[in-house]
């Protein structure tokens, strides 16, 4: 039977409000993005006709950014200011284990057309959007870099979550909101801030705006100490739905028949990435002062969004998480086609 498109948005977005009900009565770590995500991924892997809406995606990520914003408050900002060398060395770590990767995945994919090209910017730990865009201008195959990312996220946000609620670290590194009350004024504030935000950086060009923007906005507003509101109650809930049933559907019906030795070596990396920055973190924290579990969500290969939110949902440190995922988002996004050129001018012959 055909269904329209918005009927099928309408049935997605009902069963996954039905999956984080569930998942948060199973008390299962950040439910109303897991639940979601699990689901409709399933369903869409299964044939199911899943659909998400890219405005309400929109909404999604501007709610998460509004959201972390709140946590920027003029001491924040001070402390955050200090961490700059744990900042660089988080950029430098996230080179590092891109590099890595990739040449797991050239290897993979041996002698295949675009190859280099392919693996690099699927290896890259970037937006997904960002890195198909720049691997496309390359000549990678588009198709692979979006699953490598994919399937990463998918790991990282399934690995890291659970494991923090298993050896219970919730609450391990407590940060609180400038604002703990809704006040109508403040949130009229609030939300011409954040718009703000994101209308200048859409006007800068700048990828992820809904996210970014919205941060931007409301962190030149908390930081200022002119006002604001909490979040009314369900808000971030919804925000954390939409971005779950965004990536859910991600997952087509075939994409786990497709390259599986491609998608097996993308799993394997992802792990051992998890690993290693398990690793990293630890000494990270060491040095700088800070705690492991917080070091961990910032430097691990997620993306801004879901490691903020477990950050958020968990609570552990969202302004450091979120500060080390920002820096290194831009830090990535401006160096990978500068790295990519080097490499390609190293070894010409293999392109």
């Amino acid at each position: 039977m055909n269904v329209s498109r918005p009927w099928r948005v309408a049935a997605t977005l009902a069963v996954a409000a039905a999956a984080g009900w569930l998942a948060q009565r199973l008390h299962l770590p950040l439910p109303w993005m897991l639940g979601p995500l699990f689901t409709t991924a399933a369903l869409a892997m299964a044939g199911v006709p899943v659909a998400a809406a890219a405005p309400l995606r929109h909404v999604g990520q501007w709610v998460i950014g509004v959201a972390l914003g709140l946590y920027f408050t003029p001491d924040v900002m001070r402390a955050v200011a200090a961490l700059a060398p744990a900042l660089a060395a988080g950029v430098a770590w996230a080179l590092f284990i891109g590099w890595a990767f990739y040449r797991l995945l050239w290897a993979t994919l041996g002698g295949e057309p675009g190859a280099r090209a392919t693996a690099f910017f699927a290896a890259t730990i970037g937006g997904a959007s960002e890195m198909a865009v720049l691997g496309e201008r390359h000549g990678a195959r588009v198709d692979h870099v979006a699953a490598a990312h994919s399937l990463r996220i998918l790991l990282v946000v399934s690995v890291i979550p659970f494991g923090f609620q298993f050896a219970g670290l919730r609450g391990a590194d407590v940060a609180l909101p400038a604002v703990a009350q809704v006040d109508a004024g403040g949130l009229a504030l609030l939300a011409a801030a954040s718009l703000a935000g994101v209308a200048a950086l859409r006007a800068l060009r700048v990828p992820n705006v809904w996210v970014l923007g919205a941060l931007a906005g409301t962190v030149a507003l908390t930081a200022s100490g002119a006002g604001g509101s909490a979040l009314p109650r369900g808000v971030s809930e919804a925000g954390q739905l939409f971005i779950g049933v965004a990536l859910g559907t991600r997952f087509s019906g075939g994409f786990a028949r497709e390259s599986p030795r491609w998608l097996g070596a993308v799993a394997g990396g992802t792990l051992a990435m998890i690993a290693a920055s398990g690793l990293f973190a630890w000494v990270l924290a060491q040095l700088a002062g800070l705690h492991p579990a917080t070091v961990m969500l910032g430097t691990s290969p997620g993306g801004i969004a879901e490691m903020s939110i477990t950050a958020k949902v968990l609570q552990l440190g969202v302004p450091v998480v979120t500060t080390f995922q920002v820096v290194r988002y831009v830090a990535v996004l401006l160096t990978a086609p500068l790295l990519y050129r080097w490499i390609a001018r190293r070894a010409p012959r293999l392109q």
